[in-house]
């Protein structure tokens, strides 16, 4: 009897084992399905996947401390997660795969404080040109320059305006990129200088077919634009479309932003939160992710899951010298944000 009893008792905590569940709080379709499906497999561990559209949807959630075990803040979002306590501290000796991520990406997140104490890269993109060369070659009449000065001058937009020219519905990353264009940072600017320079495209965004963040992946597609700012995920979406078009990164240099993982200071359970992790981060994994999403894996260049990666889709690789030629999206504080909403707001009722 006795012995039925602790047969009964172990098969009772091996279910219990089995129905664990991770509660996983994600940009939308932003993890392969299969991915998820094969942690719970192997762990016995079923991942309960809730998505969000918007930094502020985080933000909100995360302010009125639902619980979810892991969480995927984009590094603009750290400064304020971190100011708040809301991230708890990770120690990456608990992750056997931390080895495996690339120490570029690393190092670029370590730019922001304690970053690199409270999370790791998930997967990450860049925000560069995407151009139809044929259309965009005969509406500008010479050669092209690599430059972002094809949209951000007056009168090299003006040129590609009949054939589409596109912009991100994007505040910070439109007005940092234009900046860098003009050799400042939106990090040092002002209130009053933000609201300049947002207000210095009105000309510009007066030509164009799209201020979108997402409507110029079909047109770009379609034909009906030569020429937008795009994130690199939806460039690699768009070339699938339409392999006439291209990515690129122009001299200036592109701005790149890094989505990580993160455990929540009240997570319920941390410790499946750290195999969660660690599951991610194994390169067969990070690159299906990659290949799911069209963003970019962290991994080395010269690991030989993106060696294969760079062979099936060279879009989702950047090389050396396009590395260099990037920088990380700023993260801002409050008053500057403030100021550059309002901008951006009055700059798109300016179009009406």
């Amino acid at each position: 009897m006795k012995h039925l009893l602790c047969l009964l008792a172990l098969f009772a905590c091996s279910v219990a084992h089995a129905e664990e569940t991770l509660r996983f709080y994600n940009w939308k379709d932003y993890v392969d399905p299969a991915v998820l499906e094969d942690f719970h497999k192997q762990t016995g561990v079923r991942v309960e996947y809730h998505s969000f559209t918007t930094t502020d949807e985080l933000m909100q959630t995360m302010a009125k401390g639902e619980a979810y075990d892991v969480v995927v803040p984009t590094h603009f979002m750290l400064r304020q997660l971190l100011a708040e306590h809301r991230l708890a501290t990770l120690d990456t000796q608990r992750l056997a795969n931390y080895r495996n991520l690339d120490p570029w990406v690393i190092s670029a997140l370590a730019g922001i404080t304690d970053a690199n104490q409270h999370v790791v890269p998930y997967l990450w993109g860049s925000i560069g040109l995407l151009v139809n060369p044929k259309l965009a070659q005969a509406a500008y009449g010479s050669a092209l320059p690599n430059s972002w000065s094809l949209l951000f001058d007056e009168q090299q937009a003006g040129r590609l305006a009949h054939c589409g020219l596109g912009m991100l519905d994007a505040a910070e990353e439109s007005t940092s990129l234009l900046l860098n264009y003009r050799g400042r940072s939106l990090a040092t600017s002002s209130g009053r200088q933000i609201d300049r320079t947002v207000q210095s495209l009105q000309p510009i965004t007066r030509q164009l077919r799209v201020l979108s963040s997402w409507d110029y992946i079909d047109e770009a597609a379609a034909g009906k634009l030569c020429l937008s700012m795009s994130w690199s995920g939806h460039a690699v979406l768009a070339k699938e479309k339409n392999p006439q078009l291209a990515y690129l990164i122009p001299d200036e240099g592109a701005a790149i932003y890094i989505d990580t993982l993160a455990i929540p200071a009240n997570a319920p359970h941390p410790e499946l939160a750290y195999r969660f992790i660690d599951f991610l981060m194994a390169p067969e994994n990070a690159v299906r992710n990659a290949h799911f999403t069209r963003f970019y894996a962290p991994l080395p260049n010269t690991s030989a899951a993106m060696q294969a990666l760079l062979k099936d889709a060279p879009g989702q690789v950047l090389t050396v010298e396009q590395r260099r030629r990037s920088y990380l999206l700023e993260s801002l504080p409050e008053a500057q944000r403030k100021s550059l909403d309002t901008a951006w707001q009055q700059l798109k009722a300016s179009r009406d």
